[in-house]
């Protein structure tokens, strides 16, 4: 496994992360597709076994049944001290208007409701999953640097926004003294390169770490773009993430790519997503052994550039999807 600095902090973290949106009680009535306890334990621990230090969740996985099974294996498997718990806020979790959202009174509720769940002190990365336009960004900001300053949380990062929020965050935490942002959980992959505009060179200036969600686009880089899944079957969110008229070409020229080269598609699409010098550690998601013996073996793939040129050459702009 490679090791990276995690953005301008003192974290080194491994060069892929285990997202963990596929654990959880598949009875929730949120992830119908995911694993439960019994079932997610052996990919947790063979990501541990190769090397994977960091781990993102989200109080919104599976009703929070997600942070439950990842911290219990945890704790059954490797010391705490050893690995980066990465877990999220903002989404909806009970009823009321302080159900969800970034006002100081549901970030306070949430992070101690993550804490008992994960079984920890401290969270190493705490993420804001989405902008809350109805709070004002100085009390959301205000409130994650309280956290940090009594140790709750080590670190803050946020996920899909445009790049003029993000920017306005870290520029308010400057005015005021308060902690900012070390990561940016984005949208990424060969799919959609829109965060090539903005959001990269934006995080490429401050420092920050880019941690990329869907790397593989919900396994549609890596299989014949026609073949499905349980998970595609009832996934309503990433149903409409891509489109078949453009995008299918490049499904098409990964696996040209792939074939090329005598590896599995996967490997080549996480393969071009962490050649990017911006990308720190893509997430990515395994319910198979090989999910997870593929992404370790994507970073010793080299693509050249006439395989770049070839992966590339079909894409078109595409609508910015994923911010709510």
């Amino acid at each position: 496994m490679k090791y990276v600095p995690f953005g301008n902090t003192g974290l080194s973290v491994s060069a892929i992360t285990l997202g963990c949106m596929s654990y959880g009680d598949p009875g929730s009535g949120t992830h119908p597709w995911s694993l439960d306890e019994q079932a997610s334990r052996p990919f947790i621990e063979q990501a541990l076994e190769a090397g994977i230090n960091c781990f993102d969740t989200a109080n919104v996985y599976s009703a929070g049944t997600s942070e439950e099974i990842v911290g219990r294996a945890l704790a059954d498997m490797t010391a705490r001290e050893d690995v980066v718990i990465a877990t999220k806020v903002c989404g909806q979790m009970r009823g009321g208007r302080f159900g969800r959202g970034l006002s100081r009174k549901a970030i306070m509720h949430e992070v101690d409701a993550s804490l008992r769940r994960l079984g920890t002190d401290y969270i190493d990365l705490y993420q804001i999953h989405r902008w809350d336009p109805r709070t004002p960004i100085e009390e959301t900001m205000e409130t994650l640097h309280d956290l940090v300053r009594v140790g709750k949380v080590h670190f803050i990062g946020a996920s899909s926004m445009w790049a003029w929020q993000f920017s306005k965050a870290q520029y308010t935490a400057n005015l005021n003294g308060w902690t900012r942002f070390v990561s940016m959980q984005n949208h990424y992959n060969l799919l959609n390169r829109e965060e090539e505009r903005e959001m990269l060179p934006l995080c490429a200036d401050m420092g920050v770490a880019v941690i990329p969600w869907s790397p593989l686009a919900r396994g549609k880089l890596t299989r014949q773009w026609d073949e499905t899944t349980a998970r595609t079957e009832t996934d309503e969110f990433g149903r409409h993430l891509y489109d078949a008229v453009s995008d299918r070409a490049i499904v098409d020229a990964v696996g040209a790519v792939a074939d090329r080269l005598g590896v599995p598609r996967a490997q080549v699409a996480l393969a071009w997503v962490c050649r990017n010098p911006v990308v720190t550690s893509p997430i990515i998601g395994a319910t198979k052994p090989h999910h997870l013996t593929d992404a370790v073996a994507s970073l010793d793939v080299e693509l050249d550039d006439d395989d770049i040129a070839e992966l590339e050459a079909a894409y078109v702009p595409h609508p910015v999807v994923g911010f709510a």
